[in-house]
Formats: C-alpha cells, structure tokens, sequence
C-alpha cells in the first residue's frame, strides 16, 4: 500500500477564509489509483511552515508521496518550490516538465509555473498549481509513473522497460 499526504499551501485557506477545493481533489484522484491518504493539512504560504511540514511527512512520517497544492507562481508570497527545492536530495525535472508541458496547451500562463518534483529519501515529493482545475489537470499527467516511481524509491530493481 502507498501511503500519501496532501499539504494545500494558501493563506487565506489557512485561516478558514476560503474552502480547499484543490486539495480535495488531489486526495480523490489519489484515491482512485489504490493511493492511502494517511495525512491532509492547509498550511500558510511560509517557506519555513512549508519545507517543515513536508520534512514531517517525509521523515517522521515516512510517507512514499508528499503532494503541494497551492504557491507555484510568481506571486511574492509563492515560494512552495522554494521550500523544496532547500529540502530535496534530487530532483525530477522531467515530472515537472510534463506538467507545463500539457498544461501549455491549456494556457499560455503554465511557462510561469515554478513546480517542481524530487525525492526526500524514499518519498516523492510533488508541487502542484493551487487551482482545482490546473492541479486536477497537472496530476493527471504524472498518474500513470507515480506508483512505478515509487516501487523504484523503494528499492524495486526490476527493469524500467516494458
């Protein structure tokens, strides 16, 4: 069984302002594919919240998926990539590519998109949009690698091929 937790990153979700469409999402799609939600948080855009609470997941939690919705932009206060990217061991930038890469052909705005995707261990750690619709539609893209990606985190050392 993979187990999973979704870290909704929104200031205004937060503090109950507004309602975690995306998040929810992201837990249902994950769910649809055998993935256990062991744990779901809204958190501020703060770096230091944001790469401490994935490190919870990561370490002390021991989570085979961490998945971020929310502060992949440009905004001043969007610095979920930031946090990662302090907190990763290594990055997967084709998983990040094929997000802005479908996503482009949905709107010009995704090349602004500063999601990233890299392991912390033996976890995967996924930064997705904050919209319901754009994470609905990044997540769909990396489904079909996401339980082969982590068989491999976990030491699977059967072929790739196939």
């Amino acid at each position: 069984m993979i187990t999973g937790g979704v870290i909704t990153i929104s200031d205004k979700g937060s503090r109950g302002e507004r309602e975690d469409l995306s998040g929810g999402e992201v837990i249902r799609m994950l769910g649809d594919i055998d993935i256990r939600i062991a744990d779901y948080e809204i958190i501020p855009d703060e770096k230091e919240i944001i790469r401490d609470k994935i490190i919870e997941y990561t370490d002390n939690k021991n989570l085979d998926l961490v998945v971020t919705t929310g502060g992949t932009g440009v905004s001043p206060r969007d610095v979920t990539p930031d946090a990662t990217l302090e907190i990763i061991e290594k990055e997967l930038p084709g998983m990040a590519e094929a997000m802005r890469r479908e996503s482009m052909n949905k709107t010009p705005h995704a090349m602004i998109s500063r999601a990233v995707t890299g392991i912390r261990g033996q976890s995967l750690i996924i930064n997705l949009p904050g919209s319901p619709k754009a994470a609905r539609e990044n997540l769909a893209v990396l489904l079909p690698a996401l339980k082969h990606t982590i068989e491999k985190l976990k030491g699977d050392m059967s072929d790739c091929g196939g």
